[in-house]
């Protein structure tokens, strides 16, 4: 699950790298828990240690039971 600091990958790498469905990073993104640091075309960028540090937060407020909702409002303030 470990991804190199502050390289720049896509969703869909994302989506392998973290084993999670490219909707659930759509989902994510939408939410303003992933921030998109470029995009090209229609494909976005996200800066991987941002992306590893965000993706453990909410796997971990998730398992004590916080809802997405609470977990974005607790992770960026919205």
């Amino acid at each position: 699950m470990a991804a190199r600091h502050n390289r720049i990958i896509s969703a869909k790498e994302i989506s392998k790298t973290y084993r999670i469905t490219y909707q659930t990073v759509n989902h994510y993104t939408d939410l303003g828990l992933l921030p998109i640091s470029s995009k090209k075309g229609n494909v976005r960028f996200y800066n991987s240690s941002i992306v590893a540090k965000r993706l453990k937060e909410i796997k971990g407020l998730a398992k004590e039971g916080y809802s997405l909702r609470l977990i974005r409002k607790r992770l960026i303030g919205i």
